[in-house]
């Protein structure tokens, strides 16, 4: 019997013996695997989390980053847990912070957006609800180098307690938010298809997400209900770009000062 564990132990023996089952993935029914598909339209968001650290005792903060495909008009929010009961109130005052109405809400996998609490929200909302193919990383990645350039930029990569949630999203609303969608120019992606029908991405365009929105074709006709091209312009002119990131800025650093105060 030793010499027969002993031969267990050779690959020559398992390969020839053991029999290996593979893990069976679970099938999800919520959103549909597929990338959103705008057709120059406004109103298909890319979703994405960005966790804020961990502690050996406590949890940091998350970070919802919400990105339009077409204007690139950003939303970000803050949350101290990605639950189903913090995130639905979340997701919701998010939406509503961008100025047309939204129809598509794409994301990854992760279980906080693909449950029943935010798939029965979107559907009474009359928002489409896709995420992201296996083996195909481009699906999101129009919001991955948004955490990046946005988020992770501004907030960095340390810990940041989750008690501080609200401080964040403030911060967010009254300031980032609109520096981001009035102020700051984005690369805007240029598509032409060569003489051998090959796709050709350029980025020589820049402008605010608020420009790519008022260059679109009649895009009064997109715009929620009580909203108007007029106003959102007031909104960009009240103050200029420069003063725009100024005030981000003061009210960033201000907010790192009570973080770092109460940590």
């Amino acid at each position: 019997m030793a010499h027969f564990y002993n031969l267990r132990k050779h690959s020559r023996y398992r390969e020839r013996l053991l029999n290996y089952t593979k893990t069976r993935p679970t099938a999800v029914s919520i959103g549909e695997r597929r990338k959103p598909q705008p057709q120059g339209q406004p109103g298909f968001l890319r979703v994405d989390t960005v966790h804020q650290g961990d502690q050996p005792d406590a949890k940091g903060v998350y970070h919802i980053n919400a990105v339009d495909e077409v204007t690139q008009w950003q939303v970000v929010g803050s949350t101290p847990r990605i639950s189903e009961a913090y995130l639905k109130p979340l997701l919701a005052a998010m939406l509503l912070q961008f100025p047309f109405q939204i129809k598509g809400f794409h994301s990854d996998n992760g279980s906080e957006f693909i449950n029943k609490t935010v798939a029965g929200m979107l559907d009474k909302m009359l928002i489409e609800q896709t995420k992201s193919r296996p083996r195909q990383s481009g699906d999101n990645g129009l919001v991955e180098t948004k955490n990046g350039a946005i988020v992770r930029k501004h907030i960095g990569y340390g810990y940041i307690d989750a008690k501080h949630a609200d401080d964040l999203n403030d911060f967010y609303c009254q300031y980032l938010n609109p520096y981001l969608n009035y102020h700051r120019p984005c690369a805007q992606a240029e598509v032409k298809i060569d003489e051998k029908g090959r796709k050709r991405v350029s980025y020589k365009r820049y402008q605010t997400p608020l420009e790519t929105l008022s260059l679109l074709d009649k895009p009064a006709q997109y715009l929620r209900a009580g909203r108007s091209m007029k106003a959102l312009k007031r909104v960009a002119a009240a103050i200029s770009d420069t003063d725009a990131a100024h005030r981000m800025q003061q009210a960033k650093a201000k907010l790192f000062d009570r973080l770092r105060l109460t940590a």
